[in-house]
Formats: C-alpha cells, structure tokens, sequence
C-alpha cells in the first residue's frame, strides 16, 4: 500500500486487525515503516497478516486478544509500557453490528454485548493506553465510529447508540488533551465492502462499495505526525475533517 506518510520507528497499536477496514490499515501503517500491534481475536487472520507485512519488509507484534476481556486490554498496555514505553498511534477499529432490527426486539444480551465490545472496550483501551500516548513526541488516535451515529436510522438503535457514544469519548478526550502532542480523532468510513456491511445490507451489491483497503488509504495519514486537527471527525466519501456543532 502506497503512501507518503512516513512513521517510521513509530508504534502502532490497531485492534480488529484480522479483516476489513483494520487489516488493511495494519498493513498500511507497516508499510509506512511502523511496527504494528495487531489485535484481533481471529488468530489465523492475524497469521495471514503478519505474513503479509513481513513479506512489505515490515513487523509485526500479533495479540490473540477477545475485547471482552477488560483485564486482557490492562495487561496489553502495560506489556506495550514494559516493551517500548509509549505508542505513537492508536486505531480503534474494532466493532460489532449486534442486529437490524426494531428497539424493542433487541434482546439484552445482544445489545449489552454491543456496548461491551463498542463502547466499554474502547473505553478501556483508551484508559490502558493514554499514558502510553502521551509519552510520545506525536501520539494519534484514530477512532473509527460511522454515520449511523448520526443518521441514528430506524432499526439501527444499538449500533448507532454505541458509535455516538464512542464519538461523545473521543471529543471528550481530544478536549482533555487539546494542549499536548496527542491528537484525537474520528473517523466515518461510509459504507464499505465488509463483512459487517453485509450482514446489515445482504441484499447489497457488495462490488458496488469502496474496498477496505482505499478506506484505509484515506485514513492513514492521520496516524501522520504533522497531523494538526484534533476532536474532529474524518468523513472518509468527502475526503476531509467536519465539525461538530450543538443542535439547532
């Protein structure tokens, strides 16, 4: 994968790193000259990406990590500390759908299993790394969220709750830490050619839909660190940053 942006010596930590949209940005941030900590529960998707970064000249760190387990995501961070003694980027990628389907069909379990894995996870990632963060001359954080977090579209309530709720962390974040090196942001994919498309449009034709890995060339440079912009989010189909505003 192509790319100006050079991260060089630089770490990158990127969860749901097995497929979609994180696999190709793991690869992207490799290729840039980053080592990348890829996290994902599937281990022979991680197996496949190591063996594609190794064969760019890259490396790789591969963590077989359910983000379900909290105390998992603690001890991440404090072998990254015990390791390198900072990250320089961080991409939370990963995310589940749950289900299509009206709010008052949802069932507990699959929509606190949404927040578990959307919302919480991210939460304890970000607490687990911050200080990992700051400690580099040029942290990034790259949040992925989507526009059902703002379109909040009939039958989408789990999946859009979380997304806006990730969203609410990330400008609360970027706020916090508006005055130092680190930068925070989000990012809308639009819809793309993944698994988790599909299984919210199975009708779709899926050749019809930008492919992970130009998504992902889009969102690379904001691992860059000449990044300015903070507590924004990337709209990946208008190819630039948009603002947040109150309501009318």
């Amino acid at each position: 994968m192509p790319s100006s942006t050079d991260l060089s010596g630089r770490i990158a930590l990127v969860t749901g790193a097995s497929r979609g949209i994180g696999y190709f940005l793991a690869k992207g941030l490799a290729a840039a000259g980053a080592h990348v900590i890829a996290v994902a529960r599937t281990v022979g998707g991680l197996e496949e990406l190591d063996d594609e970064i190794k064969a760019l000249g890259g490396q790789a760190t591969l963590v077989p990590l359910d983000l379900t387990d909290m105390a998992g995501i603690d001890r991440l961070g404090g072998a990254i500390h015990e390791r390198w003694g900072k990250l320089d980027v961080l991409v939370a990628n990963a995310g589940i759908l749950g289900v299509i389907s009206p709010i008052g069909h949802v069932e507990a379990k699959t929509f606190e299993k949404v927040m578990a894995i959307n919302v919480t996870a991210t939460w304890r990632l970000i607490r687990s790394v911050d200080p990992l963060l700051r400690a580099s001359d040029a942290g990034r954080a790259i949040v992925m969220s989507s526009g059902a977090a703002h379109s909040a579209r009939a039958f989408w309530s789990p999946y859009a709750a979380s997304k806006a709720a990730v969203e609410a962390l990330a400008r609360s974040w970027a706020d916090e830490t508006r005055n130092m090196p680190l930068r925070v942001n989000a990012v809308n994919p639009g819809a793309t050619r993944t698994a988790m498309r599909a299984q919210a449009m199975p009708g779709e034709d899926p050749n019809t839909l930008p492919h992970p890995q130009e998504v992902a060339e889009k969102i690379l440079p904001l691992a860059s660190p000449s990044l300015t912009e903070t507590g924004l989010i990337y709209d990946v189909r208008l190819g630039r940053f948009t603002h947040y505003r109150m309501p009318d």
